[in-house]
């Protein structure tokens, strides 16, 4: 005979799901687009970063690839958060995707005719635009059709995926640049296709608050959010300076040629090398709880990324420099998960295209400034001084952040991460 638990009794929770998100089908599906579409963008960006120095040697071209790329990210993210909060957001990827499309034929049209690379500069900026119009949509569509309490698990493997594609695409992309680059572009657009259809089909099962019509005063609301949540505002602006500071990646194809010298193939796996690290350490966390600790974690892993910086900078060893990027690529992605499940999660549901917006700004433009950043140091300084120095930058804004924002160190799990409404 058993005794009967009383009403009031503790619930003790399950053991952890590591899949929890897969189960969702709608999940799933924006999974497979997602996936495809960095892929393809992957492929890209290993493509261009190629051709570019390969017809002009020059530190500097590199850098520019960033700024044009950045610019969109600036200048259109704001409207891009109103637009994902007033409009369809299924839709608005869709339409978006397929435009980029037409940008990566055109790419492929220019590399197959030798075209200027001033031409490649302003198609590359037209992609970026789509990028910066569909991504906050993108981002704010992921709440929708996964539940909070999956949330969390669903960030991981949206990392995950995200690089396991990083992975994968450079090491595709130099296995065909050794041929030719136009053809990196032609699968980029075929991959922005299948996206918008998958994405197309997703059934949005949990339905968002009406919302306002747009009209500046909601524009800057993200903003203002942001500016409030000071978590938020932290973790965003730790991730801003630290991959401003620390853009090694797009001095690649420099210090492949020039420093380690090897050849396209070598430079794809140096490229997807940070990926591998990311899936590698996205796992782990997938496989975990959440983190208990997430504030102290996110210090630690831009601190680490840092140092490996340095230490990849100073190497003139293929294989050290492998390892070291396999490590920034493991470190940031543990800031990765941390910043984009307090965004999502913290954020009330009808603000959130307008504050993955302003994530956007925060992040997107930083990763391309930080690619100017390096090839404008790079051409005044040199090589090693341009990433040692990005590095030991990096350690200092790890500081500057935990004196400045004290609560960043002190945040505990993940797990109790929950929307402010009184912060709207």
């Amino acid at each position: 005979m058993s005794i009967a638990e009383p009403a009031d009794a503790p619930k003790i929770p399950g053991p952890h799901d590591p899949y929890a998100a897969l189960r969702v089908r709608a999940f799933r599906q924006y999974s497979t687009g997602f996936i495809l579409s960095v892929v393809g963008q992957q492929l890209q960006s290993v493509a261009i970063g190629w051709e570019v120095f390969q017809r002009t040697h020059k530190a500097l071209s590199l850098g520019w690839v960033g700024l044009v790329q950045a610019i969109p990210v600036i200048a259109l993210a704001l409207p891009a958060g109103q637009l994902a909060d007033w409009a369809d957001r299924k839709l608005v990827v869709v339409v978006i995707q397929s435009f980029y499309a037409i940008c990566s034929l055109a790419l492929a049209w220019v590399s197959y005719t030798h075209g200027s690379i001033g031409v490649i500069y302003a198609i590359l900026m037209a992609g970026a635009t789509c990028t910066a119009l569909s991504w906050p949509a993108r981002q704010a569509l992921l709440p929708q059709i996964v539940p909070t309490a999956k949330f969390a698990n669903a960030v991981s493997w949206n990392s995950s995926f995200f690089q396991i594609c990083a992975a994968v695409g450079p090491a595709l992309g130099g296995f065909l640049i050794r041929w030719r680059t136009w053809p990196a572009f032609v699968l980029d657009a075929m991959c922005a296709v299948a996206c918008a259809v998958l994405t197309g089909i997703i059934r949005v099962e949990l339905i968002a608050e009406k919302r306002k019509p747009p009209d500046l005063h909601s524009v800057m609301e993200g903003v203002r959010f942001v500016w409030r949540t000071k978590i938020i505002l932290a973790t965003l602006s730790l991730d801003l300076f630290a991959v401003l500071l620390g853009g090694a990646v797009y001095l690649l194809p420099a210090y492949a040629d020039q420093i380690l010298h090897v050849g396209a193939s070598q430079f794809g796996f140096l490229r997807a090398a940070p990926a591998v690290g990311a899936v590698c350490m996205a796992m782990i966390v997938a496989h975990r709880p959440p983190m208990k600790k997430a504030g102290r974690a996110m210090l630690l892993a831009v601190a680490g990324f840092g140092v490996a910086t340095i230490v990849f900078g100073l190497s003139k060893n293929y294989w050290l420099s492998l390892a070291m990027l396999f490590l920034t690529g493991a470190f940031d992605n543990i800031s990765v998960i941390v910043r984009h499940t307090l965004v999502q999660v913290m954020t009330p549901d009808p603000m959130r295209g307008r504050v993955s917006a302003v994530n956007g700004i925060f992040i997107g433009s930083s990763n391309e400034l930080g690619g100017f950043e390096s090839g404008v140091t790079a051409k005044f300084f040199g090589l090693v001084p341009s990433v040692v120095l990005g590095g030991i930058g990096t350690l200092l804004v790890v500081a500057a952040t935990a004196i400045i924002w004290p609560e960043v160190a002190r945040f505990g799990s993940l797990a109790d991460a929950k929307a402010s409404e009184t912060n709207i």
